[in-house]
Order: structure tokens, then C-alpha cells, then sequence
């Protein structure tokens, strides 16, 4: 059966989409001539076997969209928030709604001014990831006028009480507790921790749980403990420069509150013509695309990327339905990825 004509630029072969979805030809024409009798996950994937292979989709099944949603990130240089952005967009439009991203850039439009530009647009909800409201010194009034407009909105990775909404978050705590727990069973007893600012949630719940874990394996006071954390900068500078402080201090292990920090650590140690992870083990966090190609490749704690964005997506369809009951916390649990640039202590080894 051949496919339908509808005027588009490029005529779609039923065998190529057929190959590219993993379905029959048969099921392959009836989704194109737009017959019923297809399961919607089936139409799916024939849908997107169609912007795989780069044809355009024949006029009738253009779905008119459900809403704008919004999604408001801090940027794009960190590979981590991209990789959120696909998922959500992905999800968002697997349920008919059109994703609108908005990134904050240093000199741009600031989050308040974003959220007001998608009010002006009409948008149907919000999803904010690492917004404001993970930063403890932001006044968090804003996220309830939007609530008085009647915007129902979503928040990944940094909790508010004052703010009545649904969260999703990681177990930052549990991370860094698994993450030292690595290094203690690989014979290494002077670990650092290089973590974002401390008025980011997501980096005090690291601190703490790396301050418990070092209290719980070694006996370290929490004095000691605090002592080997360092709050700098995010990204791969900030790494470098927290390094510093901690290889002075002696430490053999560096846990590091994301995959860029644990870059920027890994150039200090190379600067001081140090081997990793001969010399120093390195614990990354997020588990961003690529690490696992990097010199050597980092091991991380794995950020539930795809859990996180479907949860958060559905989180947010529950609010735009009028549903109320689960305005919480989902805290999704992290896997420590085991990779070459940790290693047993050099005194372990010997020993």
C-alpha cells in the first residue's frame, strides 16, 4: 500500500520507517493515512521514526498543540541541563503540549522577567529546574504570586517548605554519602568534598551528607568534617580552585558536587604533576554525557535524568488537571558509576 501523497516535500518510504520503528509496513501505512486501530505507543514510534529519517509529517497528523509549557534552566553550558531539557521536551510533547525553553545567561533576562514574558504568552505551566527557589537567600513570594495567577508550575533540584508545589529532587545526602563510602572502601581516609555555594540546597544536603558519612566511617567531629568541604563556584573553574584548598590539606580523594567540578579537580591534580587516580581519586556527580569518554573516565554518581523529567512532566499535568493532593518532595535515588578515575590509596595498594 503505497503511502499517502498530502503535498509534502519528500515522499516517506514505508519500508525505511518500518525498519527505523520496528513495526510492520502494514501498521506503518495505517499510521501515515491516519486509520484508526494503532495503539497511541505504536503511533508514537512511527511518528518519531518519521523525524528520525527527516521527513516531514503528512499535514493530517500535525496535532494541533495542547498548551505552551515553559521551562525555565540557568543554562546550557552545564551538559546536565540539557540533558533535562530533552527529556522534558520530549515528554511534554508526547502529551500534546508545545515546550517553550527559556535559559538565563549572565547580562540576560532573569528568571522573574522569563516567567513573566511566559505569562504574557499564556502558557498552560511552568517547569523550573535549578531555579530560584534551590536558592535559600531568594525570597520565595515570587513562586506564590505565580500560584495566585493561577499558573500551575514544578520544581527540580532544590526544596522550598514555603513554597507549595511539587518538588523533585535526588537524594543529594545519600550521593555523597555513597560516594565517600567508595573511597573509604578503596583504602582512602583523607577525602575532601568540592561542592557548590552554601545557599544552594542541593549543595548543603552534599555537605551534609558528606559530613555525616565522615563522622559514621571515620569518627570525624563535625568540626573535622567541616573542614574538608569547600564551597566554590560552580563549574569546572570552581572545581579547580576547591582543589587546590583540599590537596593541600592532604586529601587522597576529592568528592565533587558535579561532573564539571570533578573536570576542574582533575586539571588541578595534573597541574601539580599529580596522577588520577594513581595520586588523587576523583568522584564526579550527575553522570552528564561524555564522562564516561573523558581521561580518565570519571566516575560519578548518576543523577535519575530520565525518572526525574517524566516525574516532574507528570507532576505538572496533575496540577493542570486541578489536582492538589501531591504537592511534596519525590526524592529519586542516585547509582554510583563506577569508572578509572577512582583507585586504592596508594597505602592500601602497598599494603
Amino acid at each position: 500500500m503505497a503511502p499517502p501523497r498530502g503535498g509534502d516535500s519528500a515522499a516517506p518510504r514505508l519500508a525505511d520507517i518500518a525498519v527505523q520503528a520496528a513495526v510492520s509496513e502494514a501498521t506503518v501505512s495505517r499510521v501515515l493515512n491516519g486509520k484508526a486501530g494503532v495503539a497511541r505507543t505504536t503511533r508514537q514510534k512511527v511518528l518519531a521514526a518519521l523525524d528520525v529519517l527527516g521527513y516531514e509529517r503528512p499535514v493530517r497528523l500535525r496535532r494541533r498543540s495542547a498548551g505552551l509549557v515553559g521551562l525555565v534552566i540557568p543554562e546550557l553550558t552545564n551538559p546536565i541541563f540539557p540533558a533535562f531539557a530533552q527529556v522534558i521536551e520530549q515528554t511534554l510533547a508526547g502529551h500534546g503540549y508545545t515546550p517553550v525553553l527559556c535559559t538565563q545567561m549572565p547580562g540576560g533576562a532573569t528568571e522573574d522577567e522569563l516567567v513573566e514574558q511566559l505569562q504574557e504568552r499564556g502558557v498552560t505551566g511552568i517547569i523550573f529546574l535549578s531555579g530560584l527557589h534551590a536558592d535559600t537567600s531568594a525570597d520565595p513570594v515570587r513562586y506564590t504570586r505565580l500560584s495566585a495567577h493561577g499558573v500551575p508550575f514544578v520544581l527540580i533540584n532544590g526544596y522550598n517548605e514555603h513554597v507549595a508545589a511539587p518538588f523533585v529532587s535526588p537524594d543529594d545526602r545519600a550521593a555523597a554519602r555513597m560516594a565517600v563510602r567508595h573511597l573509604a572502601e578503596l583504602g582512602h581516609e583523607r577525602i575532601g568534598l568540592a561542592v557548590g555555594p552554601e545557599r544552594f540546597v542541593p549543595s548543603r544536603r552534599k555537605a551534609e551528607g558528606f559530613t555525616a558519612e565522615l563522622r559514621e566511617s571515620f569518627g570525624h567531629s563535625a568540626e573535622e568534617a567541616g573542614r574538608r568541604v569547600r564551597h566554590t563556584l560552580f563549574g569546572l573553574e570552581g572545581g579547580q580552585a576547591a582543589a587546590g584548598a583540599l590537596l593541600d590539606e592532604g586529601c587522597t580523594g576529592v568528592v565533587c558536587g558535579s561532573d564539571l567540578m570533578a573536570l576542574g579537580v582533575i586539571r588541578a591534580a595534573r597541574q601539580r604533576g599529580m596522577d588520577v587516580p594513581g595520586d588523587v581519586s576523583v568522584v564526579g556527580f550527575d553522570d552528564t554525557p561524555l564522562v564516561a569518554f573523558t581521561d580518565p573516565p570519571l566516575t560519578t554518581v548518576r543523577q535519575p535524568v530520565r525518572s526525574m523529567a517524566t516525574a516532574a512532566v507528570g507532576a505538572l499535568l496533575e496540577e493542570i488537571e486541578g489536582s492538589r493532593g501531591q504537592r511534596a518532595e519525590f526524592v529519586f535515588q542516585p547509582d554510583l558509576v563506577v569508572r578509572g578515575s577512582t583507585g586504592p590509596a596508594r597505602r592500601a595498594a602497598a599494603g
